[in-house]
């Protein structure tokens, strides 16, 4: 264990005894580096921990106070230890009706894919598009059917730039959210009937993709921490001849893993030796909670196998469905099959998020964004301290906006979902993110929204309800 971490869950300790208590300042820089005979650096480093783990926050020129929400250290989920049997899919039922849950507005939406509205910058967005629609060039009807708006793509490419991943603006295509850039890729490296290596627990639009395209899934288990388990990877691509692996390196859907940069590294290698392309799924890479941005896997990419999708809809704008690919090797047969589909996403959006990300304060509202988002992490993980068996197991992402959790043995959590329906609160049974409808006991929730009363006593009534099987 490094000194940091060491110094870090001495902190801990204190808070979970409760020697530190909510909202009570910890020792200064200064004073804690004095006192216990280490470094700045090494508090520095043990506060940053902290503040990812939930249980302190900064407070500008104050100090680290306890989090007022300070949340119990909860075990990890379990992991299946090995891949499933490629197998066809067929969940859309399942999960139309999941979705069916959230549409109305008086369901406190845990079941729900997004962030709440009120998180986003709405009223800006709105001034950028009225703005981009009166001065468009009606020349950009023709000029810019894919690969899209250029000045779009070029602000794109300069967030890439900043962290670290220089990419040629011909290798960005924009699309229809993330969603259609997944589509696009999936079809540019399979054909009906072949295997993809997918995670398990998986995004069920990921799942539905596959469905549609007639493709077969092989499962391979995700750490609740690390991500996608390369050693069963590895022999899946030994015995089954894989067409494509599509995987989430960042914030993973359901389970809020994030792989470690070397291991990005190792993924990206394994599938180079065996031709194998990556589908990186990264929608949720600018709600990181860390002081820097989590790096792609594309940013070890060296033979262009790396398909890298991003979207604006989880960080600035849901509505307009505007979503990108940077697609190494396969970007012109991407492109082509953008044209044969929908020829082009919305121009006025496009030219609407290219003048906000130009003028209107991006990273400041990704700043407040990853505040709200972290201190909503928080409050949910207190109530279910406070709600739940002691034996739920529990994700903490460092980023994103969802909780996984395994719930007892006992626990089947499709009777679960009927049961919180009947009391207005809407949750994401286990079993719609596997092709085998597996995870029965396992239930994904949303923290996207603001923290309310209404919140609180939903997760006291899903509580209750959890007791009672």
């Amino acid at each position: 264990m490094k000194r940091y971490e060491k110094f870090a869950d001495d902190i801990a300790e204190l808070i979970r005894s409760g020697v530190l208590g909510p909202g009570q300042r910890v020792p200064s820089v200064r004073y804690a580096s004095q006192t216990h005979g280490v470094s700045p650096s090494t508090v520095f480093q043990a506060y940053y921990l902290l503040e990812r783990r939930g249980l302190i926050r900064a407070r500008p020129r104050s100090g680290y106070f306890v989090n007022a929400h300070a949340p119990r250290q909860f075990n990890e989920p379990q992991v299946i230890e090995q891949a499933s049997e490629s197998t066809d899919v067929d969940v859309s039922e399942l999960v139309f009706s999941i979705l069916d849950s959230i549409k109305d507005p008086q369901t406190v939406a845990f079941g729900s894919a997004f962030p709440s509205p009120s998180l986003f910058p709405l009223p800006r967005l709105a001034r950028s598009l009225a703005s981009a629609s009166r001065e468009m060039d009606p020349r950009m009807v023709v000029t810019d059917l894919s690969p899209g708006n250029p000045q779009l793509r070029r602000q794109i490419a300069l967030r890439y730039m900043v962290g670290g991943l220089m990419l040629p603006m011909e290798e960005l295509l924009i699309t229809n959210g993330a969603l259609e850039a997944l589509n696009l890729c999936l079809q540019a490296v399979t054909e009906p009937g072949d295997l993809v290596a997918i995670e398990a627990p998986a995004f069920y639009a990921c799942l539905q993709v596959l469905e549609r395209l007639k493709l077969k899934a092989v499962e391979i288990p995700v750490h609740p921490s690390e991500g996608i388990d390369l050693g069963v990877l590895a022999q899946t691509l030994e015995r089954h001849p894989v067409k494509a692996c599509w995987c989430m390196t960042n914030f993973q859907n359901p389970v809020g893993a994030s792989m470690p940069d070397e291991k990005k590294k190792q993924l990206v290698e394994l599938l180079r030796q065996h031709q194998v392309p990556l589908i990186e799924d990264d929608v949720y890479a600018e709600l990181y909670y860390a002081q820097q941005a989590p790096k792609p896997a594309k940013a070890f990419d060296t033979d262009g196998l790396v398909m890298h999708c991003g979207s604006f809809s989880k960080s600035l704008a849901p509505g307009y469905r505007i979503g990108w690919v940077a697609a190494g090797r396969y970007a012109q047969k991407i492109e082509r099959l953008k044209l044969m589909t929908s020829l082009c996403a919305s121009m006025p959006a496009q030219a609407a998020i290219a003048d906000y990300l130009q003028h209107g304060g991006y990273d400041r509202h990704l700043r407040k964004l990853r505040y709200a988002l972290e201190e909503q992490q928080s409050a949910m993980l207190a109530a279910i301290a406070r709600h739940f068996p002691a034996q739920t197991r529990v994700s903490h992402p460092d980023g994103g906006y969802f909780l996984w959790l395994e719930l007892p043995e006992q626990m089947d959590s499709l009777k679960l979902f009927q049961m919180a329906l009947a009391q207005g609160i809407s949750i994401a049974p286990g079993p719609i993110f596997s092709a085998t409808q597996r995870f029965r006991n396992c239930i994904r929730l949303n923290y996207g929204s603001p923290w309310t009363e209404q919140s609180e006593k939903a997760m006291e009534t899903l509580g209750r309800i959890v007791r009672s099987f």
